[in-house]
Formats: structure tokens, C-alpha cells, sequence
């Protein structure tokens, strides 16, 4: 996905969808904790933790989830990586 520019990358299509629902739950779950805890530092961070234990479940964040041994660009522009032709030619057709 590319966002602004930069490459993110998608959860692990290979995730049945009850425990990918699950996760997305525990993620959303999160990012309400996060908003909620306001002023409480020590409350954000347990919660900031708890959405990076969910994005690193969902494959978006830790080891890489395919095996085709290509690399992982994630936040990286698309402009500086090999996809640069593709993200040209996306936008373009816009």
C-alpha cells in the first residue's frame, strides 16, 4: 500500500480470517487506549505497546511474512526503491 508516497506494508494475507478479525479487533482495541490514556504516560505506553503487538501479529510490522526472498520497504518512499516504475505509472493514472 503507499501512502503519501511511502510504502506500507498489509497484513499477512495468509491469516484465517477469524484470527485476522481478532487481531484487527485487539488493534482497534489499542489505538482506543492510546486515545484514551491522554496525560497517562505509563497508561500510553502499555497501550502503544499493545498496538505494536498487534501490528507485528497481523504482519505489518517484525519479520516479513512472504518467502520469496524479496525485501521489505516498508515506510520507505516508492520513488527510492525498485517500485518506483510502478508507483510512476500509478500515478499517472490518476
Amino acid at each position: 500500500m503507499v501512502v503519501r508516497g511511502r510504502l506500507w506494508r498489509l497484513s499477512n494475507p495468509n491469516l484465517d480470517q477469524d484470527q485476522r478479525q481478532a487481531l484487527v479487533s485487539e488493534l482497534m482495541n489499542a489505538r482506543r487506549a492510546v486515545k484514551d490514556a491522554k496525560d497517562d504516560e505509563e497508561a500510553r505506553a502499555a497501550a502503544r505497546a499493545q498496538v505494536d503487538t498487534a501490528k507485528t501479529a497481523l504482519g505489518e510490522r517484525g519479520p516479513v511474512w512472504w518467502t520469496d526472498g524479496a525485501p521489505d520497504y516498508n515506510r520507505k518512499l516508492a520513488k527510492s526503491t525498485p517500485y518506483r516504475k510502478w508507483f510512476e505509472a500509478l500515478t499517472l493514472t490518476r
